[in-house]
C-alpha cells in the first residue's frame, strides 16, 4: 500500500489525521483477518484507527495503531436460519513500516494486544 499523503504531511498537525485517513481508505488491506480472536468473517463496519506512536528512524517511519473493528459469525444464510448476525467488536495492534523514500508502507500485527 502506499500512503503519500501521510508522508507530505509529516512534521505537521496534520500528519495522524492523514495517515489515518489513508490507512482507512486501504482498509481492505490491514490484516483483519488474521487478528479475528471472535468472529469468522470481518464485518462491512468500517474500521476505527487510533495512532499510537511514531518513530522517525531515519529512512521510514515506523508506526504502532490500534484498529478497533467488526466480525460476524456467519450462519449457513438458509432462509431458516435463526443464527442473527450481530457483530463482535474485536481489536487488534498493528506495526506500519513507512519508507520515507517511496511512501511505501508494510503492515504487520503485532503480538502485544
Amino acid at each position: 500500500m502506499r500512503l503519500p499523503e501521510a508522508l507530505k504531511a509529516w512534521g505537521g498537525e496534520a500528519f495522524a489525521a492523514t495517515l489515518k485517513r489513508e490507512l482507512l481508505a486501504h482498509a481492505d488491506q490491514l490484516p483483519l483477518h488474521e487478528a479475528m480472536a471472535h468472529g469468522s468473517h470481518v464485518a462491512d463496519t468500517a474500521p476505527d484507527l487510533t495512532i499510537q506512536t511514531v518513530e522517525d528512524t531515519g529512512d521510514a517511519l515506523r508506526i504502532r495503531a490500534g484498529i478497533f473493528f467488526a466480525s460476524i459469525i456467519a450462519g449457513c444464510s438458509c432462509a431458516d436460519d435463526p443464527t442473527p448476525v450481530d457483530e463482535i467488536r474485536e481489536y487488534c495492534e498493528v506495526d506500519i513500516r513507512l519508507d520515507k523514500g517511496t511512501g511505501e508502507a508494510s503492515v504487520r500485527l503485532t503480538d502485544d494486544y
